[in-house]
This record gives structure tokens, C-alpha cells and sequence, in this order.
């Protein structure tokens, strides 16, 4: 029996279950689920129609070492080009909490290395890494705030090293926060990781420039085209903008 379960987790795919690929059920009501990988219990509302279910942690941890390791390395700047790199890993996922890290990842490499303070990346990093745990799976639809805003907030949160305590820099990871949400709400549903990604890195570039006086990349002409429609399923098409 243990080698007939080997088999059947052994393929991993990108969309969907994880497990077997077929569609994932959303439910307003929570169930004791216990997590195909690690084996631990949890209070859940989603799972495939096999009934398989994944944690958040398991989910997204080959892809947040993926996101880390690149992160920490480049010498890019423009953050849009690096997550379209990272997105094209077969660890990131289609849709996942992954995204949720991989904002935050790639704003914060975009900064230090455009102020040329390189050195500071591994150690922000690590902490938008620790704080992304907190956003989980599904916060778009459950809880009306989309994990890739928060990481626009995130972002601005660590480079300014705002607390609850802080003054200015307290407001602008708010008003980060809020601006994404904001796009990201005009665009409308159902759910795409992709989508709100691209719309929230774009309005974190607009933010720092106008608040922090750097520009990231030209966001007025570089618009990123979206290569992962025929994996969604719930894909939005022309009323996309990346479509």
C-alpha cells in the first residue's frame, strides 16, 4: 500500500490539485482535512474532487527556495522581468500562497539593487519570506484582500522597516496596500494569480517612484503579456488586460 501511495504523489502538477490535476472545490464552510504531503490535520475549506487537500506550507515550498535563491543572486531591476522568469519555473504554480511571497521577493530585489545595497537583500528577504507565511491560499475571495496587494504593502513595509508604532512609513505601506487593491478589484474575478500580480507589481512601481524617488523600470510602455491562460481554467481572456 505505501509504494501504491508514492505512485500516485509522484507527479506534481502546476495547476488545480496538485495530487491529480482535477478542479479544486471552494466552500464557505471549514472541515478536518488532513495534508496529502506532510501529513498534518488542518481546518480547511478546499480541496480537489478526489478529496485531496495540500497546506499552504507544502504547497509553495519548493517555489519560495526557487524565488529566495534567484532573488538573492540577480543584479536585475525590473521587477516585472524577474517574476515572469520566476513564473516560468515549473515549482510556481499557477495559482498558490507562492505569489504571495514572489511580490514582496522581487520589489524588494528591484530596490536594493537599483540603490546599489546589494549587501541588504538576504536579510530582507528572509524576513518578506517569514511574513508572506501569514498570508494564506484564497485570501482574494475569502477575505477581500488579495495576497499579491498585501505584498505590495510588505514590500514597503520592510524597505522603510515600518511597525505599528511608525508614523509616516506606516501610512505608506497602507496606502500600498490599498492602491493595488484597488486595480486589482477594478479588473474583477474570479481569482488569477498571474493577473494580480502583474497588477500589483505595476502599481508598486508607480508607488516608489512617487513616494520614494526611485523608478524600477518604464511601466508607461512595458506591458507584460500573460503566457499561462491555457492552464487557467478561469481565465477572464479579452477582459484581461495581459491577455
Amino acid at each position: 500500500m505505501e509504494k501504491m501511495h508514492m505512485k500516485i504523489y509522484r507527479k506534481k502538477h502546476d495547476y488545480d490539485c496538485m495530487v491529480c490535476g482535477s478542479e479544486l472545490l471552494y466552500s464557505n464552510e471549514y472541515s478536518r482535512v488532513k495534508c496529502v504531503y506532510c501529513h498534518g490535520d488542518f481546518q480547511a475549506n478546499v480541496m480537489c474532487k478526489s478529496g485531496h487537500y495540500i497546506c499552504d506550507s507544502c504547497h509553495s515550498a519548493d517555489a519560495n527556495e526557487v524565488i529566495d535563491k534567484y532573488c538573492k543572486t540577480t543584479d536585475k531591476t525590473n521587477p516585472m522581468e524577474m517574476a515572469m522568469d520566476l513564473m516560468k519555473a515549473p515549482q510556481i504554480n499557477i495559482h498558490g500562497p507562492e505569489h504571495h511571497f514572489l511580490v514582496p521577493a522581487v520589489l524588494i530585489t528591484s530596490y536594493y539593487n537599483l540603490i546599489d545595497k546589494k549587501e541588504e537583500k538576504p536579510k530582507k528577504l528572509t524576513l518578506a519570506r517569514k511574513r508572506a507565511r501569514h498570508i494564506k491560499g484564497g485570501f482574494c475571495g475569502f477575505y477581500g484582500n488579495c495576497g499579491a496587494a498585501v505584498g505590495t504593502g510588505l514590500y514597503l513595509s520592510i524597505v522603510n522597516e515600518t511597525t505599528p508604532l511608525s508614523k509616516k512609513g506606516w501610512g505608506l505601506a497602507n496606502k500600498m496596500t490599498g492602491s493595488s487593491l484597488i486595480s486589482i478589484g477594478e479588473i474583477g474575478g474570479p481569482r488569477c494569480c498571474k493577473r494580480n500580480l502583474f497588477t500589483a507589481l505595476k502599481e508598486a512601481a508607480i508607488f516608489t517612484e512617487e513616494y520614494l524617488n526611485i523608478r524600477m523600470y518604464d511601466y508607461e510602455i512595458f506591458q507584460p503579456q500573460c503566457n499561462f491562460h491555457s492552464k487557467n481554467n478561469e481565465c477572464i481572456r479579452l477582459k484581461c488586460p495581459y491577455f
